[in-house]
């Protein structure tokens, strides 16, 4: 009897998240399509309008019509509860085996770095110097992420309550909105623009310190708009009777935006009911065990490769040898799993479970992908439903729906300069490999491996270029960091600063 009561719960449990699966898979197809509706609905407007018009209908009524059955069907982003899905097949033992392999290779990378230490000192030597180092300053990361989060805490809220108070009650609602406008731009641009850039360079941050602040600060910039974003609207088309208050978004609702792992803002989103906290303690520990394997891959496979390849003339037989050795072995690939694993899924559903958010769909199924398209919309979900709503989405609505590819475009470009500029600052050099991957090879591919390619055959496609362009920057990187310790710049010009030192180091 027992049995029977534990395989029917365990049945019912199957079901639910079956169920949730499928849920959330028809949520995904409803906002894959609303461009499309939207067109059509338009379209279905556009005629009845004209078939109206030709009936005698009142014009401004007709328009009013068309307003609010666009702005209907343009609602946004739905939360729903939902799992992650790594959360989901690793619960299947197949998959859970993989998982397991990887957890071996690190205790093999363990045992091989103890060997070494014991038979090149005849002791056991773990110090981990590159850690220290690139997390090296701490204090100095600490206190600039204070300054960016009370900034941003504090300022563009104040600053739109102020505005909504008064914008429906005061005589010049557009001086109003100029002023406390300027005021929050040159807010965004010294504190969140230009003060976290003076910090990594004129305190020379260590690289990881460096990202911790440069990626703090796109965050927060990507936090205040979508609140300033969402509300502004909402505020300035309220409709209030006499009397009436305007109804502004609270502050306890704009704090736990700040930390909650969306980058689009919504007054309230669904909640779990408790908090798993050793759930929560196996995500963290598993973002410390990726950080440790980022660094025995760095430490055993890139470091003795590239630390004397700066000192070789450069020509392409060295750079073609040195990209196949960072190919073939996968080291790129390594890293871009580790970095996806331990941040989109650990470190966002850790602060997910803490927090009680229950939209846990921060990535889909990007592995599957036989298409660019694809893996660009289901790599980072967080990060594209930003780029999406207030990049592609509000380009099409300035051209009017016309011009997808522009608004596609733009998007691509943004994306791309914004990951250059990352590296820019965290790496100390400029050396746009980055940016032309993503903004122009990823843009090619994005309309050659197109949604129309499926089968097999496409994702091995778009694995093996997946490979191939992470073995390149994981080699051209490398080689240049090397170069600018070797061949360091004499003369800070702007043609030296922007000319990779890697093309000419020859020591």
């Amino acid at each position: 009897g027992n049995l029977e009561n534990t395989d029917s719960v365990t049945g019912l449990i199957q079901w639910k998240r079956h169920m949730e699966h499928v849920k959330s898979e028809l949520l995904d197809q409803i906002q894959g399509q609303l461009g499309d509706l939207v067109d059509k609905v338009i379209k279905e407007s556009v005629h009845s309008y004209s078939q109206r018009l030709k009936q005698g209908a009142n014009p401004e009524e007709l328009k009013k019509q068309m307003r609010n059955k666009k702005s209907s069907s343009e609602k946004g982003k739905v939360f729903v509860e939902q799992p992650s899905l790594l959360d989901d097949l690793l619960e299947i033992d197949h998959i859970r085996t993989i998982y397991h392999m990887f957890i071996a290779m690190l205790c093999v990378f363990i045992i091989s770095t103890v060997a070494v230490d014991f038979i090149d000192e005849g002791r056991l030597v773990l110090e981990f110097d590159l850690l220290v180092y690139t997390f090296g300053k701490f204090p100095m990361v600490v206190s600039a992420w204070s300054c960016m989060f009370i900034y941003t805490l504090a300022v563009p809220y104040k600053v739109l309550n102020i505005w909504g108070s008064f914008y429906h009650t005061s005589h010049f609602p557009r001086l109003i909105t100029f002023l406390l406008g300027s005021l929050l731009l040159v807010g965004q641009t010294c504190v969140l623009g230009i003060y976290p850039i003076y910090t990594v360079i004129h305190y020379e941050l260590p690289p990881a310190s460096r990202f911790i602040v440069i990626l703090e600060q796109i965050r927060f910039m990507m936090k205040s708009y979508s609140f300033i974003r969402e509300n502004v609207p909402k505020i300035a088309n309220a409709k209030l009777k006499e009397g009436e208050k305007l109804k502004l978004p609270k502050f306890s609702s704009y704090l736990y935006f700040l930390f909650c792992p969306t980058l689009l803002y919504r007054d309230s989103y669904p909640r779990t009911p408790y908090i798993r906290w050793n759930y929560v303690a196996k995500n963290f520990a598993q973002v410390l065990g990726c950080l440790f394997y980022t660094y025995f891959i760095l430490e055993r496979l890139c470091i003795p490769v590239f630390r004397n390849i700066s000192k070789q003339p450069f020509n392409t037989k060295t750079l073609i040898l040195t990209l196949f050795h960072a190919t073939v072995p996968g080291e790129g690939t390594f890293v871009l799993l580790l970095s996806f694993f331990s941040f989109l899924h650990c470190w966002l559903n850790a602060f997910a479970e803490m927090l009680r958010f229950a939209d846990r769909k921060f990535y889909k199924d990007w592995w599957n992908s036989t298409s660019f398209a694809n893996y660009y919309r289901t790599w980072n979900v967080v990060v594209h439903d930003w780029l999406y709503y207030y990049i592609y989405l509000d380009v099409l609505w300035l051209f009017r729906q016309k011009f997808r590819t522009a608004a596609m475009l733009s998007t691509f470009i943004i994306s791309a300069i914004v990951h250059e500029y990352v590296l820019t600052l965290c790496l100390g050099y400029f050396y746009p490999v980055m940016f032309c991957l993503f903004a122009v090879f990823g843009v090619v591919f994005n309309f050659m491996l197109n949604d129309k390619r499926k089968g097999p055959i496409w994702n091995i496609i778009m694995w093996t270029f997946l490979f191939i362009g992470q073995g390149i920057q994981i080699c051209l990187y490398c080689q240049e960091w090397y170069a600018q310790i070797h061949c360091p710049i004499k003369e800070k010009t702007f043609w030296e600063l922007i000319t990779p030192r890697s093309w000419s180091c020859q020591t």
